[in-house]
């Protein structure tokens, strides 16, 4: 792969506006909807905006670090693993490292776990189409353990262990057909789901568990050509529960774990930083 001669199709970014961190790149905020990145970016300083015609706009910025600021950006992955394998493929084409979802999903405990309660997902349950045709199902969908240590210290730091669950959590490609009953196959995914309840998945969202495949896959070609940070790609996944035995939880509810998973998101990206960028 030569960053240099690829053009993407869907955002609109060069290389140079995704170099930052001493070649480590942008950590990268990766929401379903341009709304939340612009949400996410009201965290950043020095905010330009890439504007798409396709609104998967690209806000680009700095967060303040203990030592330094830290290069980031934020850009929607639309809906779904197809939208989201465009993006994160065109921005890893471009040169981009670090990816971290900052999503909503419904949660697969409703007894348990209710909305207003924040996910890091350490790994997901394939239901999803798109990742099959990069590898077989038996293909576990990981998360980035650095990103998962990284959340994991953002929780103690914002004190929010009780509100926040770490654990595997469910990605399909229909919202309306596998999590709400829609249409004739309605009892196959009810089934279906009531096994990722009886399992212990927490949540379900549509887009983790391929960031975590396209994650796994990028940083095993990354890692022919070196070693070091520079050359390792690292996904990571939070999630706002925003559904429980409710399909929706009120809009003042939903907004305000909405917040709280952004929050969350910076964190960890601060604790990451940290760790990999600052590790001397």
């Amino acid at each position: 792969m030569n960053e240099q001669e690829f053009t993407p199709h869907h955002i609109n970014a060069s290389v140079a506006d995704l170099d930052g961190n001493g070649g480590v790149g942008r950590y990268i905020f990766l929401p379903g909807s341009d709304a939340r990145s612009q949400a996410i970016s009201r965290h950043f300083s020095n905010v330009e905006v890439l504007e798409s015609p396709r609104k998967h706009n690209l806000y680009l910025g700095t967060i303040e670090g203990q030592r330094g600021n830290i290069d980031v950006g934020a850009i929607s992955s639309g809906m779904g693993t197809p939208s989201l394998d465009i993006i994160m493929t065109e921005l890893f084409k471009l040169g981009c490292k670090r990816f971290l979802r900052v999503g909503t999903a419904g949660s697969c405990q409703t007894k348990t776990l209710r909305a207003g309660t924040l996910v890091v997902g350490t790994a997901a349950v394939r239901d999803d189409n798109t990742s099959k045709l990069y590898l077989p199902a038996e293909f576990p969908a990981v998360a980035s353990h650095r990103f998962v240590e990284a959340s994991t210290a953002a929780v103690t730091k914002l004190g929010w262990r009780e509100k926040t669950r770490f654990g595997i959590v469910h990605s399909k490609d229909s919202l309306y057909a596998r999590e709400f009953g829609a249409g004739p196959l309605a009892k196959v995914s009810g089934d279906y789901m009531r096994l990722m309840e009886a399992s212990g998945v927490l949540a379900s969202d549509m887009e983790s568990s391929h960031l975590f495949v396209l994650g796994s896959l990028f940083n095993h070609e990354l890692r022919q050509t070196g070693v070091g940070p520079q050359f390792e790609v690292h996904a990571g996944s939070v999630l706002a529960v925003i559904g429980d035995d409710r399909p929706f939880a009120d809009e003042a509810e939903a907004a305000k774990t909405e917040d709280d998973v952004i929050k969350l998101a910076i964190q960890t990206v601060l604790q990451m930083a940290q760790m990999e960028l600052h590790a001397s």
